[in-house]
Formats: C-alpha cells, sequence, structure tokens
C-alpha cells in the first residue's frame, strides 16, 4: 500500500486497486469472504506479542467453520466472532460521553459481519486495550497522558491497531492536548489532511464532500505508520453527537456526514 502527496493537496491518497472490488453489503454467512479477511488482517505482518485478538477468531474465520471448532459451546463462538471497539478512559478519568455507537451497528448492517453495537471501556494504560482493533478517544478539556498511557497507545498502533479521535463539542483545549500527545509520540509521522479521493470515502459509502454543521466543508487529518492510515482525527466533530443520548454539542461542530465516515473508518482499519 502506498500514500502519497500531491502539489495541490498534501495529504494523504491511496492509488487504485487493480483488484476487483467485492462491494458491499458482504454475505451474513460467517464464513464469507468478509468474514475470513478482515480478522486475518491482525496476522499479517504484525508482532504477535502485542496483540492479543482471539486466535479461535482467527481459526474460525479462516475456513475451519463453525462446525470444526472443536469444544467451544454457542457462546463462546459467538464471542469469539464478536468485533469490538474500545472507548478510551485516559488521563485523570477522560472518557467519551457524546461519540455515539450507532455507526457500529449500522456497520455490521452494511457488512454481514458480527460487530458489538456497544462500545467498550478501555483503560488506555491496560492490556485490554490490544483486545480490540478498533478504539476511538474523545473529550473535553486540556489533559496529559501517563507515561504508561503513551507506552500503551504506541505500541497499539505500531502494532496494527486504529485510533479514532475527535473532540467533544469541538473543544479547542483537548483539540492542543491531543495534537500534542500525538506529535510527542510519533514525531516522524506528522498530521497530514486526508484527500476525498482516499479510498476511506467510498469503502461502505460513497462520501464526496464533508459538511460542516455551521456551514462549508472541511478534510480528517491522519498518520501513516508502516504504510497505512492508523489514526484518523478531526476537531471540527466526528462524533455524531446527534446520535448519543443526552448530548447535542450545542456550542461546537459537526461533520454531518459523521456516521458515514464512520462506517467507512471502521472497515478501512479492519481491512488494513
Amino acid at each position: 500500500m502506498k500514500f502519497y502527496g500531491t502539489s495541490e493537496n498534501p495529504g494523504f491518497t491511496r492509488r487504485a486497486s487493480s483488484q476487483p472490488s467485492t462491494g458491499f453489503p458482504l454475505s451474513r454467512d460467517p464464513q464469507s469472504v468478509a468474514g475470513r479477511l478482515l480478522p486475518l488482517r491482525w496476522l499479517r505482518q504484525r508482532d504477535f506479542g502485542c496483540l492479543r485478538y482471539l486466535m479461535v477468531t482467527v481459526l474460525l474465520l479462516s475456513g475451519f467453520g463453525v462446525a470444526q471448532a472443536g469444544n467451544l459451546d454457542g457462546q463462546q463462538v459467538d464471542e469469539a466472532l464478536t468485533i469490538r471497539c474500545n472507548n478510551l478512559v485516559y488521563s485523570t478519568g477522560k472518557t467519551s460521553v457524546c461519540f455515539a455507537d450507532k455507526f457500529l451497528t449500522t456497520a455490521a448492517y452494511k457488512t454481514g459481519l458480527k460487530i458489538d453495537p456497544k462500545f467498550r471501556s478501555v483503560q488506555l494504560g491496560s492490556e485490554d486495550l490490544f483486545d480490540s482493533p478498533f478504539t476511538v478517544i474523545s473529550g473535553e478539556g486540556s489533559f496529559r497522558f501517563s507515561d504508561e498511557e503513551r507506552k500503551n497507545l504506541k505500541r497499539y498502533l505500531n502494532c496494527g491497531g486504529f485510533l479514532l479521535g475527535s473532540p467533544g463539542c469541538s473543544d479547542k483545549a483537548w483539540d492542543r492536548s491531543f495534537r500534542a500527545e500525538i506529535k510527542a509520540l510519533f514525531p516522524d509521522a506528522p498530521i497530514k489532511k486526508i484527500s476525498m479521493s482516499h479510498e476511506i470515502f467510498s469503502l461502505v459509502y460513497n462520501v464526496p464532500v464533508l459538511t460542516l454543521k455551521s456551514g462549508g466543508t472541511t478534510l480528517v487529518e491522519g498518520i501513516e505508520i508502516d504504510g497505512r492510515i492508523a489514526m484518523i482525527y478531526t476537531n471540527h466533530g466526528l462524533n455524531d453527537a446527534r446520535n448519543a443520548k443526552g448530548c447535542c454539542c450545542c456550542g461546537g461542530n459537526q461533520i454531518r456526514e459523521s456516521q458515514k465516515v464512520n462506517v467507512n473508518i471502521l472497515l478501512y482499519a479492519l481491512l488494513n
């Protein structure tokens, strides 16, 4: 995979693939192409010492099938087949309360993958972080990661994990703190704007433009690690707050297409 910039847009762009697209929605059969491909992405050129994704999932989805799952009962098979997404708890107990998880249900419906419809709260400094390939982070106000949290997040992203970040209510103090932490962790991987021609914006939904609640358009940003986008970030709001119970983010901005974009981002993270 190669990402490159142009003089017109210095952000990330992915060259068009010569391989035919499988298209969505995909079969809901756990032995479908989607079922086999997505979890196996964890095995490709990864350090087995840093990822704890269930190996039984890989066995089941790479062709062995549920019937050959040995002594696993139905509940264990169901657990093994489920993709879960982390919601980080970090710093002095900060976490997201207004990042809507509705896109998880939408992604499951559109792709046929078994995806837990709710986020799982995970401490950034814990080993539980490595049980999931996809993590969201949000919040408000300034913060600093602990040394253990920095070490864990850097290891997670280097190992193939994916981070989706966006401040609550476009909070400027959170935005400054987050950018400073990522810059300190990855000084050689600057945050860059991502071109709308990137495959992320057409994987499931075709999203030609990102429009803002306040008017105008925007681009999301990201960092590249080992030839893949490992983090996507925007200070304008991918939180889809209108679908988060008890949240309005009335003083902040929002990307109107956030739910569709988040579905695409999740699929990109699983495929790369």
